[in-house]
């Protein structure tokens, strides 16, 4: 289960629009919303897309991406 609040932060801080960061990891803006909300999971290609593009840490993408317990 995705983490939407740490990865909506992590987002802002880099700068990026959420258009820009669907576009750059392959998916429609609705698309990486639903992802993003937990409607559906992210792919292991995207989280890694994701890693890069906002230069996430190890922690931060365990944090992120593989949460137990999200809100």
């Amino acid at each position: 289960m995705t983490n939407t609040s740490l990865l909506r932060n992590k987002i802002e801080s880099s700068g990026y629009k959420m258009q820009f960061v669907a576009q750059k990891i392959g998916l429609t803006y609705q698309g990486f919303l639903n992802k993003l909300n937990n409607k559906s999971e992210f792919r292991a290609n995207e989280i890694q897309r994701l890693y890069r593009l906002l230069n996430l840490t190890e922690q931060e993408r365990v944090n992120i991406f593989f949460a137990d317990n999200v809100d």
